[in-house]
């Protein structure tokens, strides 16, 4: 399956767009979800030389002479896996400014440098940042992400889409790699150890001064444990003869990698028990479970862990449309201290949408209470408050309040 294909639908568009009036794009997310891919389909067509830091000579080359090698760069240049040459950034800026014209450079980094503001500052006003995610079931499924248009619309016609079933344990337990999809689940397996592996001897080593490299498989196992839970840095930190500060630093290491994202808390300055805490999630629920070494099987019999893992899958699939989408959604969830949850909130401008995802193929009006608070918190600001389950129909639940199957947000739609 190519991905080329399949992201044309998506971010092709956004970069061709970017490139007209960026001196500079930067197409950043975790190894192996596509960005070099993207980055050659767009390229290519348009005269783009290709460079990798990946290659040892060219790395060594960018290495000695940083100033030189930026200034016989040729007009237009792709630069891929720039999180090894961090000199880079602040190398570029005289050349742009000497010539600001559009689509000098697309950069490709498997590292986040929003993360690293010394990097992302050197370039503030002449880059623009794209996120790039492993795969999509939109994008498998060859489909129109319509999902988010129809939540903020006002006729909001979700498809009466089909149960899952098994069907959905398997996608999360897949995850959204591209090399993983047509592979048998000891394949994957083997993939995946592999790419931990990468991780930790080679972008790790490359992006900051780790003490103790062996903690950091443990770290990422119990991450995958902890998603779709409040961020708790003391549960995180039980499990090793290592301090709070250097567990956080590790932590934010793997943030960095795209390995994690931690979804902020929505609040408001009038409402006092909201939870300030952001949520943990891990950046792909095929990676999670086996780095737990959970198969479909074992995770279908596991109902508490199921739960965190769908709740991640969908955020995924959400933060995934929502990063191709051409307006500005923000995402945050909702808790207080008596015990209302919102999983996901997802702000358009002023309008707010809030949805709540069950594992179950039937919904009860208890499913709702979360979205009734959010929906009295914010008044004429919310929109539409949705559970979405593994059934078959759209059923509405009151004012606002929708019961939508989980399949609509990749559902081919006629």
């Amino acid at each position: 399956m190519a991905r080329a294909a399949l992201y044309r639908r998506l971010a092709e568009p956004r970069l061709v767009e970017a490139l007209a009036d960026t001196p500079v794009v930067l197409i950043h997310g975790p190894r192996q979800c596509g960005k070099t891919t993207l980055a050659l389909q767009v390229g290519k067509r348009r005269g783009y030389r290709y460079y990798t830091f990946d290659d040892a000579a060219t790395l060594a080359a960018a290495r000695a002479d940083i100033t030189g090698f930026v200034a016989r760069l040729e007009r237009r240049a792709i630069l891929d896996e720039v999180q090894h040459v961090p000199e880079l950034f602040a190398a570029l800026k005289p050349v742009i400014d000497t010539d600001r014209r559009s689509g000098k450079f697309i950069l490709t980094g498997s590292s986040n440098v929003l993360l690293v503001p010394r990097l992302s500052d050197s370039l503030a006003g002449r880059m623009e940042i794209f996120r790039l995610y492993p795969l999509s079931q939109v994008e498998l499924a060859r489909a129109k992400p319509r999902f988010l248009d129809m939540l903020f619309s006002a006729a909001q016609e979700f498809p009466h889409a089909g149960r899952e079933g098994k069907q959905l344990v398997e996608r999360i337990v897949r995850g959204g790699y591209p090399v993983v999809q047509k592979r048998t689940p000891r394949r994957r397996q083997d993939w995946y150890a592999n790419y931990v592996e990468t991780l930790i001897q080679r972008d790790v080593r490359d992006i900051a001064r780790v003490g103790s490299l062996a903690a950091l498989p443990k770290l990422l196992t119990l991450a995958a444990s902890q998603t779709a839970r409040l961020a708790n840095l003391s549960e995180l930190a039980s499990g090793f003869e290592l301090s709070r500060p250097t567990i956080h630093s590790y932590l934010t290491l793997i943030e960095r990698l795209f390995l994690v994202e931690f979804l902020p808390p929505w609040f408001s300055n009038r409402v006092k028990r909201l939870i300030k805490t952001p949520k943990l999630h891990f950046g792909d629920t095929g990676l999670a479970c086996s780095l737990l070494r959970c198969s479909a099987a074992e995770l279908d019999d596991q109902r508490e862990l199921l739960g965190q893992m769908l709740e991640t899958f969908i955020f995924g699939e959400i933060a995934k449309q929502v990063s191709a989408h051409p307006e500005r959604i923000a995402l945050y969830h909702l808790r207080d201290k008596d015990g209302y949850e919102v999983d996901i909130v997802l702000q358009l401008g002023t309008s707010h949408a809030g949805i709540e995802v069950k594992a179950a193929s039937s919904v009860g009006e208890r499913d709702f209470r979360g979205l009734k608070r959010l929906r009295e918190i914010l008044g004429a600001r919310f929109h539409t408050g949705i559970v979405l389950y593994d059934g078959d129909h759209v059923l509405p639940f009151g004012d606002r309040l929708l019961a939508v199957p989980l399949s609509a947000l990749w559902t081919r739609h006629r």
